[in-house]
């Protein structure tokens, strides 16, 4: 039975201090949705005994198939979290809790701080938690994106063997790119214990050196506004147990029952319970040296090894040997009851029920997310930054800063999610301020509007409001602020996000940075001429379904479905045929790889010269190789098209050698003015040249989309114009004359740069036995990949591979590499970086000139590179 309704939904999310938004992130098959199982089945929407292997976030039928999720899922649960009062023994009285200390309202009214004004306390032991499930693999990653941008806290859940891997650091960086604070639970204890039979000292070894890694990774990309957010046992910010059999828990459950048998103070014992902490029962003493007590009586024991692994190592034992009478003797100790039919059960399923009923994973979690992450009033105070565009002090920006429900609407939609019969789009997303209610017409921003344009803005009434439940929807009338929830009636307005409000002076929210990119894709035609405008729609519905796939038309008239990896292409594929295409006959090209092009040298002395059609107007220009941090810099937007001229001027000055009043006349930066490739004026006294600057954008952005070489775009390259002539009257300098102009003179400089071809790289991590590792040394030499790194993973036989692999090279790889090494290597891809392809690109022999020849037969391009002359004027 469902433990809430509806209504009390609705009634929760006026409460906001009472409310959590979390993601659960993690590395592919580390059990975030068999985890996540644990929550739903205590908000009664599965039954216990199925959760685990229900996956209830899996929604779709190749999710359930692959046991792999594809799509982020979110759902809305209804809790009761009534936390005990500290135990404080009688004798010392409790002391009076310190300035800022976290403590717990004796009166049951929650959890409430002390001595910090902006803290609400809270009035009620209900809470509201906004779930979203994310995918893990790699390819799915601007899912994860997705799902941040619309929650403040983050489940990191790591599998306790095989550690922190590629996409685990992926995902936390992401997190706290958008300022989203992480819990951490590691996962799969229980595989270490019965399969593995690890020792349990060397399973803490294996458990402190995974948070110790995740720590390394928090505090490498930490933001100063969100503080100290690395995790501790201690604290209470780590969980350890197994999502399968639904079991976990934080140190706090055992310092409470230690902390009560040994009349302690709670605070005490739970410092005592993870680290260097021995106890030495011969004096009934803590000792942090573990050496004296050896000296003394030979036995020693960690005290999270004595206190907490132990009882669970032989409670398990116990089970499993089918010690009857140890067994229930335990059970009786830790006040756990069985009920008559399981007392019927034996082996693992008895383990479950007892672990399940002793140590329940939704108590942990749900005391982490509560006590530890964030309520929106809290996170939407230091995430306004990274959220909205406008100025700092307008009233959009204090609604979102305070979280204020009856402040001017601000909606973020992050992505659409397809209705079940896939007709139509929910809008999903998260209000972060105001209130969005059905009927209520709003201004729709799409990620291109810039406020005072009508650009990429609709007016249009929402029709319904929804709470995402999963599978399904519910419907209500309207959703506060600091609430998820799906919206029907303006699919036809968005693409894949955009901004809602109902504010004429709204700047629209930032828009999301993913961590992967595009970079293989295949042409799609169908094989009756009949279906082409299906195929068109088709295309348009797949396009809005998911936030990172890229369609496209060539010239040739060719669709273009670019993905991230293999396994995005073949579920996108999939999907175009079987949901949108309702199974019209598709013919699919092989998959081919995006390049970029880009200059490894400079025509400085020799500059490139262009004239108008009209032979009035020349443009004198080169170009150059932008430095090697600079790029990097441009996409993690340290330096970007919106900041303060002055202020990205010293930041290119002093960090990257360039001329401060050259850095001061950037122009535009190219394509889709937020690319990589900058339009420099080093022009000096030209007249007029203010008037032809739209002009000559135009033909920049024009030229970055599409290079000289193959129709690929530029990338790394900066056009310095140095000298203009215009004809003095204004009709003979229009765009018309100016815009082609500019292009050929950067297609010149380009091809007079020693032009060179970029290809992607993917990051692989291969987990192998020591056994096999041969098999994934020949397998990479033979792909043109090089391992950089290896690591042994401690008390296992299982090391951990890290090599560059080019995409070019990865179609096959994975069954190449499994048949290589009998089935033993898991590989995961993940786009790394662009690397310069070494040779002439003029040499048809040589690697980059066949990938250019390729690109140019494929495009419908004719004949080889073109010369610098065809686009060269000579004076």
């Amino acid at each position: 039975m469902v433990n809430f309704t509806i209504e009390q939904l609705r009634s929760m999310m006026d409460m906001p201090a009472n409310i959590r938004n979390m993601s659960v992130i993690a590395h592919v098959d580390h059990g975030k949705s068999t985890l996540t199982d644990s929550l739903v089945s205590k908000a009664g929407i599965i039954a216990s005994k199925n959760a685990g292997e229900t996956r209830f976030t899996d929604t779709r039928a190749d999710e359930q198939e692959r046991c792999i999720t594809i799509k982020s899922t979110g759902i809305s649960l209804y809790f009761e979290y009534d936390p005990e009062p500290e135990f404080v023994p009688k004798q010392e009285g409790g002391a009076a809790p310190a300035e800022g200390e976290a403590v717990v309202d004796t009166k049951g009214s929650g959890v409430k701080t002390v001595g910090e004004d902006e803290e609400v306390e809270i009035s009620s032991k209900s809470y509201l938690i906004n779930l979203i499930d994310s995918p893990g693999h790699v390819d799915f990653s601007s899912e994860v994106t997705a799902a941040l941008r619309v929650t403040d806290g983050a489940l990191v859940v790591v599998d306790a063997i095989s550690g922190v891997c590629v996409q685990t650091e992926t995902v936390l960086r992401q997190a706290l790119g958008e300022r989203i604070k992480p819990v951490l639970m590691c996962n799969k204890v229980d595989r270490a214990i019965l399969e593995l039979q690890m020792d349990p000292e060397d399973l803490y070894g294996g458990l402190r050196q995974t948070i110790e890694n995740v720590n390394v990774i928090i505090s490498t990309y930490n933001d100063k506004v969100l503080g100290d957010v690395q995790v501790y046992p201690n604290v209470g910010t780590v969980a350890f147990g197994s999502g399968l059999h639904q079991w976990a828990f934080t140190l706090s459950k055992f310092a409470r029952m230690y902390a009560i048998k040994f009349n302690v103070p709670e605070s005490k014992m739970m410092e005592r319970l993870w680290g260097d902490w021995f106890f030495d029962a011969t004096d009934g003493k803590w000792k942090k040296s573990a050496k004296k007590i050896r000296e003394s009586n030979g036995k020693v024991k960690r005290a999270f090894v004595q206190f907490v692994l132990d009882p669970i190592y032989q409670l398990i034992d116990a089970i499993m040997k089918e010690k009857n009478k140890k067994v229930y003797k335990m059970l009786a100790n830790l006040g756990v009851t069985l009920k008559s039919d399981e007392k019927d059960l034996v082996g693992k399923p008895l383990m479950k029920r007892v672990m399940q009923k002793w140590l329940p994973a939704a108590d942990a979690l749900l005391e982490m997310i509560v006590r530890h992450l964030p309520s929106p009033i809290t996170a939407q105070g230091y995430r306004v930054e990274k959220l909205y565009t406008g100025p700092m002090d307008d009233a959009l920006a204090e609604g979102i800063r305070k979280c204020d429900q009856s402040g001017p609407l601000m909606m973020y939609i992050s992505k659409m999610v397809p209705t079940p019969d896939n007709s139509r789009f929910f809008a999903f997303g998260r209000v972060f301020s105001g209130k969005i209610s059905t009927g209520r017409k709003v201004r729709i921003m799409g990620p291109n509007f810039e406020l005072g344009s009508k650009g990429d803005l609709h007016i249009k009434p929402v029709q319904r409001v929804m709470i995402q439940m999963g599978r399904t929807v519910e419907q209500v009338v309207d959703i506060p602020a600091g609430n998820t929830c799906c919206l029907s009636g303006v699919d036809q307005y968005i693409l894949k996000t955009g901004t809602i409000s109902d504010h004429e002076e709204a700047h629209p929210m930032a828009v999301m940075k993913f961590s992967v990119s595009p970079v293989v894709q295949v042409a799609v035609e169908t094989k009756n001429a009949a279906d082409l405008p299906k195929l068109v729609e088709a295309l348009k519905r797949l396009s809005k379904s998911d936030p990172m796939v890229q369609i496209s038309t060539t010239e040739a008239g060719e669709h273009i479905v670019a993905g991230a990896g293999e396994l995005h292409l073949e579920i996108c594929l999939k999907d175009l045929q079987e949901d949108y295409m309702k199974g019209a006959p598709l013919r699919v090209s092989e998959p081919v790889v995006s390049f970029r092009e880009s200059v490894a040298g400079t025509n400085a002395e020799n500059v490139a010269l262009s004239k108008s059609a009209n032979k009035h107007n020349r443009i004198f220009l080169f170009s150059e190789p932008l430095h090697d941090d600079l790029v990097p810099a441009i996409e993690d937007g340290k330096v970007g098209p919106r900041q303060d001229p002055k202020e990205r001027a010293r930041i290119l000055a002093d960090e990257y050698e360039w001329d401060v009043n050259d850095a001061r006349k950037i122009w535009a930066f190219g394509p889709e003015g937020t690319g990589t490739n900058l339009l420099v004026d080093v022009t000096r006294a030209v007249q007029y040249l203010n008037e032809i600057k739209e002009s000559v954008v135009g033909g920049f952005q024009w030229a970055c989309g599409e290079g000289p070489l193959c129709g690929e775009p530029l990338r790394g390259c900066c056009f310095k114009i140095q000298d203009v002539t215009l004809h003095a009257d204004s009709i003979h300098r229009g765009m018309g004359q100016i815009m082609p102009c500019a292009r050929r003179v950067i297609f010149a400089s380009v091809l007079m740069s020693e032009p060179c071809v970029l290809e992607p790289v993917f990051n692989c991590e291969i987990q192998v036995p020591n056994v096999a590792v041969s098999g994934c040394y020949s397998t990479l030499s033979t792909k043109r990949g090089h391992v950089y790194a290896e690591e042994q993973k401690s008390g296992t036989p299982m090391m951990t591979l890290k090599a560059y692999l080019p995409v070019m090279e990865s179609f096959g790889f994975t069954a190449l590499l499994r048949s290589n090494t009998g089935g033993q290597a898991f590989p995961q891809l993940i786009f790394d970086h662009w690397e310069r392809l070494n040779g002439d690109v003029t040499d048809e022999s040589s690697t980059p000139g066949k990938v250019v020849a390729g690109a140019r037969v494929r495009k419908g391009l004719t004949g080889g590179v073109p010369s610098f002359d065809r686009y060269y004027d000579r004076l």
